[in-house]
């Protein structure tokens, strides 16, 4: 096991840009109409994971980690 030396290099921070990613990817194929609508609810949530995560990361106290843990889980 390598050494975590930035959130990037975290497992979870990975597989949620992946998951972003592919948001990104399938919601290009939903209707126009829907472009204000479910995509763009659809892809805020999908950002939120490794945002929350990379910004937690950043933070002083682990419980303050935690929280932003707890903001992506929900």
């Amino acid at each position: 096991m390598s050494e975590i030396r930035d959130f990037k290099d975290l497992q979870i921070w990975q597989k949620g840009m992946d998951i972003a990613e592919k948001c990104y990817f399938i919601t290009k194929t939903f209707p126009k109409d829907e472009l204000y609508g479910m995509v763009q609810q659809i892809r805020r949530s999908a950002v939120s994971i490794p945002a929350n995560i990379a910004e937690g990361y950043g933070r002083r106290s682990s419980g303050e980690y935690i929280r932003f843990l707890n903001i992506c889980q929900g």
